[in-house]
């Protein structure tokens, strides 16, 4: 970003004679080694202002707050009150709730003074004509929410229950930043600020399920040469994890001889969604015996986070188990139900079942632990992204036999190759020890992304600092996955602070009123810092 005459960097602004230099030669780069070797000359020569915002972001970012608090608010409950979650045999063009959201947003774009169009599964809504552009990603469709599991109806923006508090499907996950990047578009357009870029926002219909309709998109779009993904966390995010996956299938076994009346395990499931770590999961035994019951319910209380109910009828016994649900690319915010009623279970040697190896699978090959240190070999971990993660997010009964769902996020430090190959390993040894046959075996491993030279990286840190008062922010690493890989120059900013727990594939999501206002401030000054002519 420029100001008149002046060339603006990590440190501040320098003017003149320097910042004509750095224009000229590769100003990236060259303003990184400058800085480097020559800290002393440049700090006695040029003026720094650390944290400086142009007065026109800061004063509109002010009037944004303070003019559209309450719209905003209304905007989110309309947004909020569509089911956008995808069915099968359904597109944003046939489904009701897409259809009555994507009326929305034309509504409210009009409203605003923003352009609408309307490419079905993406949603383009845009400020200014400048052949230049400033893309805004983010996404409309959400993730299920089981009303048994809410305070109130998922998709009734709750603004009572906790004070304080926006509690709906989409607050964070996504269409609380919807909202927010709609109305910093209209307070620049109010404010009659002169745009160097258009800001285009788009609004994808599918991120959470198939991102095939946004590549075929995208081969007949020119996206923007500077994109924000506002769908991670703050400060700014220059790294993701792939998103990966283990499947397969615990096949019917032939069951043990019932002489001996044994307790036997049933039926063992849980979990609702892939990206999900599992809130609920239950179990159903027969043959359970009064000191069987005992010692499973002595167990449980052991167990820190864990809440188990027990049903019985005679010598039959259902186990329903509730943890904590936490979005998949962060487990160690959860309290997997599946893993934990399977190490509740292991107290007990059951006869050989389906149930009962699906429940030895997840005991034995990953445990407690979230980041696969039982799984064979493929644990590992890169110094900046972290270790890989892997949780079972789904266990659920097919026609044929119980389905195993792991979701991983893989940082960079082993090929595809060299997991599958590991995986395969720790599978057939698995198999082996249990004398049993796996089927419809499948991995997938998602690239991970690294965008660590992009050209606006420094404004949004420089955002972010200057309203939270966070002296010199780095960029960080997610385990999430976002659209951002598909665009060039992407990067995550926002809508979740550093350190606070992200509830987007959780019950009870919600964002704070007091975030949702710090997000227009920090929107708004990005916009303008990035779009409009200084």
């Amino acid at each position: 970003m420029f100001r008149k005459g002046c060339f603006y960097t990590s440190n501040g602004y320098f003017c003149g004679k320097l910042a004509q230099i750095l224009e000229n030669n590769n100003r990236w780069k060259c303003m990184k080694k400058l800085a480097l070797s020559l800290p002393l000359v440049l700090t006695s020569l040029f003026p720094i202002y650390v944290n400086a915002l142009t007065s026109e972001a800061e004063s509109t970012a002010d009037y944004a707050v303070k003019t559209y608090e309450a719209e905003m608010l209304d905007s989110l409950s309309s947004l909020v009150s569509y089911k956008t979650v995808s069915a099968e045999g359904l597109t944003p063009d046939t489904h009701p709730e897409f259809i009555g959201f994507k009326h929305e947003l034309s509504q409210l774009s009009q409203k605003l003074g923003l352009d609408y169009s309307d490419h079905g599964y993406v949603i383009l809504i845009g400020l200014g004509n400048s052949q230049k552009k400033l893309g805004v990603i983010t996404h409309g469709d959400v993730q299920p929410a089981n009303p048994q599991l809410w305070r109130g109806d998922p998709f009734v923006l709750d603004m009572t229950s906790k004070p304080g508090k926006l509690i709906g499907r989409g607050t964070e996950d996504d269409k609380g930043a919807i909202v927010t990047a709609m109305y910093a578009m209209k307070s620049i357009q109010d404010k009659g600020l002169k745009l160097d870029r258009r800001i285009e926002l788009m609004v994808y219909l599918a991120e959470e399920t198939d991102w095939d309709p946004l590549r075929t998109f995208l081969k007949n779009y020119t996206p923007a040469d500077i994109n924000i993904t506002i769908d991670a966390e703050y400060p700014v995010v220059t790294a993701e994890k792939g998103w990966s996956k283990i499947n397969f299938v615990i096949p019917p076994q032939e069951l043990a001889p019932m002489e001996d009346k044994r307790a036997r395990l049933v039926s063992f499931s849980g979990g609702v969604f892939s990206s999900q770590v599992p809130q609920q999961a239950v179990a159903e035994m027969s043959g359970v015996s009064g000191e069987l019951q005992s010692a499973l319910k002595t167990q449980g209380l052991r167990q820190q986070g864990m809440r188990y109910r027990f049903e019985s009828d005679g010598d039959a016994l259902t186990i329903f188990a509730d943890g904590k649900a936490a979005h998949s690319s962060t487990p160690e915010d959860g309290v997997n139900a599946v893993t934990h009623l399977a190490e509740l279970l292991s107290i007990h040697n059951w006869p050989r079942s389906q149930a009962a190896l699906t429940q030895s699978f997840i005991h034995e090959m990953v445990g407690l632990g979230i980041y696969a240190e039982q799984f064979g070999e493929i644990a590992y971990k890169d110094n900046f992204m972290g270790a890989m993660t892997l949780a079972p997010t789904v266990i659920k009964h097919t026609k044929d036999g119980t389905e195993v769902v792991m979701n991983l996020r893989r940082p960079t430090g082993k090929t595809p190759e060299l997991l599958d190959k590991q995986t395969l390993e720790a599978l057939n040894n698995w198999q082996e020890k249990h004398q049993t046959q796996l089927t419809d075996i499948d991995t997938y491993w998602g690239t991970p992304m690294v965008m660590d030279d992009a050209p606006h990286l420094d404004t949004l840190l420089n955002v972010f600092s200057h309203f939270t008062g966070v002296k010199d922010p780095k960029p960080v690493a997610i385990g999430g996955s976002t659209n951002s890989k598909l665009f060039p120059n992407a990067l995550s900013f926002g809508p979740t602070m550093p350190g606070v727990e992200y509830t987007g594939h959780t019950e009870d999501e919600f964002m704070t009123h007091e975030q949702f206002m710090l997000n227009l401030k920090m929107y708004t000054a990005a916009f303008i810092e990035l779009a409009v002519e200084q």
